[in-house]
C-alpha cells in the first residue's frame, strides 16, 4: 500500500513513513523516487524527508550500507533521478531531551550571545552514541539554560568542537542570530584558530605549511588519513615552539578545518602527536625517558591544546580573542622533556 504525500513528494509506504517517527527498533522504509530534482544529493534529500537525522548520520548509514539505491549501495554524493528506489534501515533514535548537569566549567568568554569555554580532557562535545551525559552541552545546559538551536537537537549551541581528549577553547552560540553568523565565518575561514601540541622527534624545519588532503581511512572507521585525489583540501602552518632532544613543542594553525586534521598532518609527517595512539604515538613512560622502573605515562592522553581563538563578534563586530592557558597534563610533560634536556 502507498500513500502520495502531495503532489510534487515521492512516495513512501505509509506504515513507514508513521513508523520512522517514532523511537524503538530498526525501522525498514522504501522511497520511489517520482520527479527530477537538479543536483539533489541523496544525502541531503534523505536529512530533508527525516529531519531527526542528522545530514552526518545519514552520512554513516550510506556508508555502513543501511541506504541503497535500487537494491544496490551508494555515495553520499549520488544524485538521485527518477525511478530511483531508495531502501532505508533506520535505527532507533535516542533520546533528545538534554539533561543539564552541574558539571565544573571554566569560562573564559561570555556575554548575551557567546560563551567560550576551557573544555578539559575526557569530555565529549555534545552528547552522541555512547556520551549521553557527561558532555560539553550538558553542563552548558545547567550552567546557562539557555542555548542557540542547530539542526540537530542534541547539538545545541555548537559552532565547532574539539576531539575528546583535546583541550582548550571552544566558543558555543546562546543565540541563534549569533549561532548562523559565527556559523558562516567558520564556513568562510575567517576564524583564527591556534594549536600547541608536543609532538615526537624533533621537525626538520622551523616553520612550514602542510598541505595534504584528508579523507576516511580506506581500512579503519575511527581514523582520518592523508588521501589526494580522494580527500578534502587540508592545510596546517606549524611553528617549532621549543626543541626537546627528541620531541618538539609546536604552535599550530588550521588554515582548514577536517576532522582530526593536525593529528593526521603531524602522523603523515611521521611526527605523531605524543600519547596520540591511534596515529602512530608510541607508548612512552616515564621510566623510558630516565631509565627507571616507572611504568607512569609520560602523557595520559594526546598532547593536543586549542590555545587561541580569533574572530569577529557575530552581533557587535568587535575583534574578539580567547586564549586558553596550557593544561596540568601538557605543563607537566614539558618540564618531564625539559629535565630530560638537562
Amino acid at each position: 500500500m502507498v500513500e502520495e504525500q502531495a503532489e510534487n513528494q515521492d512516495v513512501l509506504r505509509e506504515d513507514e513513513a508513521a513508523a520512522v517517527t517514532e523511537d524503538g527498533g530498526p525501522v525498514r522504509a522504501s522511497l520511489e523516487i517520482r520527479h527530477r530534482r537538479s543536483h539533489s544529493r541523496i544525502d541531503k534529500y534523505l536529512q530533508g524527508r527525516f529531519p531527526r537525522f542528522s545530514r552526518t548520520a545519514i552520512q554513516k548509514l550510506i556508508k555502513e550500507g543501511a541506504i541503497t539505491v535500487n537494491a544496490k549501495p551508494t555515495k553520499a554524493s549520488y544524485e538521485i533521478n527518477p525511478g530511483d528506489k531508495i531502501d532505508l534501515i533506520l535505527p532507533p533514535l535516542e533520546s533528545k531531551e538534554i539533561k543539564a548537569e552541574n558539571i565544573p566549567l571554566e569560562i573564559l568568554f561570555e556575554d548575551p550571545y557567546l560563551v567560550a569555554v576551557n573544555k578539559p580532557a575526557n569530555m565529549v562535545s555534545h552528547p552522541a552514541r555512547g556520551y549521553q551525559s557527561g558532555t560539553l552541552v550538558n553542563a552548558m545546559m545547567y550552567y546557562c539554560q539557555q542555548l542557540s538551536k542547530s539542526d540537530d537537537p542534541i547539538r545545541p549551541g555548537i559552532v565547532h568542537r574539539l576531539d575528546k581528549d583535546t583541550t582548550g577553547v571552544i566558543v558555543l552560540a546562546k543565540d541563534d542570530e549569533a549561532h548562523w553568523r559565527l556559523a558562516l565565518q567558520f564556513e568562510r575561514r575567517k576564524i583564527y584558530k591556534e594549536y600547541l601540541a608536543v609532538v615526537e622527534g624533533e621537525l626538520e624545519l622551523d616553520s612550514d605549511r602542510i598541505v595534504a588532503a584528508i579523507g576516511t581511512h580506506p581500512s579503519m572507521r575511527e581514523r582520518y588519513a592523508v588521501r589526494e585525489g580522494v580527500g578534502r583540501h587540508a592545510a596546517t602552518v606549524y611553528q617549532v615552539v621549543e626543541r626537546l632532544n627528541g620531541f618538539t613543542f609546536v604552535r599550530l594553525v588550521l588554515e582548514t578545518g577536517r576532522t582530526h586534521q593536525i593529528r593526521v598532518h603531524m602522523s603523515h609527517l611521521r611526527h605523531p602527536i605524543v600519547g596520540d595512539t591511534l596515529y602512530g604515538a608510541r607508548r612512552i613512560t616515564v621510566g623510558q625517558l630516565f631509565k627507571t622502573d616507572d611504568e607512569t605515562p609520560i602523557m595520559p592522553r594526546f598532547a593536543l591544546h586549542a590555545h587561541k581563538i580569533q574572530f569577529r563578534h557575530p552581533i557587535t563586530g568587535q575583534d574578539i580573542v580567547i586564549q586558553a592557558p596550557l593544561p596540568a597534563d601538557m605543563e607537566n610533560l614539558l618540564e618531564l622533556l625539559r629535565k630530560r634536556k638537562k
